[in-house]
């Protein structure tokens, strides 16, 4: 729970993707210099309130939208920045995302020069039919390529984001995508279940009846041979989405599901420091206008009492495979989880979606695939 992480957000995409929801811009190349100038001003301020107040930062994430969009010597720039601002553990984690589309092999050689030492690589699918459907700039083969760069520039811990339950696609399919990525030997998998999130162009097509997605049965099927091909590959689950050889696990992430601390930057990003969680204008222009005259980028600040920071660890907690530990709970926040939810925790209990092992409250295998009901409960 010392952890410390942070992040940048890049709110630059080629294309907007038609089931994003996240913010972010599609093209805006005229804004990219000026938005790193922002960051670097933000940075610079920020680590003169809390520079001697801060542990050393655990973790560094860069992104987006698409980080890869600025420059390598940008991107660079942002992270000495950041490593002359704050100080950082020894091998600390700094990872940044890719889209395969925005990089080449000397691109990477320049960013792992930088130090970078963890590339996330936004592949989605491996089939060109469904990368089309998901309105991806890049192939199949622009994919593969990006990780052979990667490994050429002397990175050795790679992420591959993967996506399923897309529409019309059958098990097979989804089988032969994740064939072909540990084909490639990611040290780490995140993979998600395709979310029609409200006021995408993906939902409202939905809801126009153009396209349908698979039945239950096939997505928990594809769940199924998800798990026993890849622990089959010595890549363990230790988050409902995520699959990590050992000692490969994202640092970034775990922090966030313990609700630890973090500083973020950027336009729509969130900070979260001695219990209040900050987030800053979802506007990369206005974000920029507003630092270049000295202005407050922080558009909510919200200051969690004990119970709902308690609650939030749990539901957060729960999605890691280990689930939380009942005696950090109650030496956190003075609470003990049994007697706090009480009928209701020994309800999901009973119902086979929560189990107690070695004093960690964990969610059961059923419990994994109902994790949202489940979580519904002890919010």
């Amino acid at each position: 729970m010392n952890n410390l992480g942070l992040y940048f957000h890049i709110p630059f995409c080629l294309q907007k993707c038609p089931y994003c929801s996240f913010y972010s811009l599609a093209g805006r190349a005229d804004l990219h210099a000026r938005y790193a100038q922002a960051l670097i001003t933000q940075v610079r301020s920020c680590a003169e309130v809390y520079r001697d107040h801060l542990r050393p930062l655990t973790s560094i994430f860069f992104g987006g939208g698409t980080p890869t969009l600025l420059p390598p010597e940008t991107l660079s720039m942002l992270l000495t920045e950041c490593l002359t601002q704050f100080p950082c553990v020894a091998e600390a984690e700094i990872s940044i995302e890719v889209n395969p589309a925005t990089v080449a092999a000397l691109g990477l050689a320049h960013l792992r020069r930088a130090g970078f030492n963890r590339l996330s690589i936004g592949v989605q699918s491996l089939n060109d039919v469904e990368l089309r459907l998901l309105g991806r700039p890049h192939t199949v083969a622009d994919a593969v390529q990006t990780v052979q760069w990667a490994r050429e520039a002397g990175f050795e811990n790679i992420n591959l984001d993967l996506m399923y339950g897309l529409p019309g696609q059958e098990p097979q399919a989804w089988l032969a995508t994740l064939e072909q990525a540990l084909a490639l030997r990611p040290e780490h998998l995140s993979i998600y279940e395709l979310t029609l999130e409200e006021g995408t162009p993906f939902s409202r097509q939905y809801g126009q009846g153009l396209f349908s997605l698979p039945e239950e049965e096939a997505v928990l099927l594809m769940l199924e041979e998800t798990r026993q091909l890849l622990r089959q590959a010595g890549l363990q689950r230790y988050e409902i989405s995520n699959y990590a050889r050992p000692g490969r696990q994202c640092r970034h992430n775990i922090n966030y599901w313990q609700n630890g601390e973090y500083l973020g930057f950027g336009a729509g990003a969130v900070a979260f420091l001695a219990g209040t969680r900050l987030t800053a204008l979802a506007d990369a222009e206005q974000f920029c206008e507003r630092l270049e005259h000295g202005q407050e980028v922080w558009m909510e600040r919200e200051k969690l009492d004990l119970d709902a920071a308690f609650r939030e660890t749990v539901i957060m907690g729960l999605r890691m495979t280990a689930g939380v530990s009942l005696g950090e709970l109650t030496e956190r926040f003075g609470i003990h989880a049994e007697n706090y939810y009480s009928e209701i925790l020994q309800g999901l209990i009973r119902q086979g979606m929560l189990h107690i092992v070695q004093g960690r409250l964990q969610l059961t295998a059923q419990g994994m695939l109902l994790a949202n009901s489940v979580m519904a409960e002890l919010v």
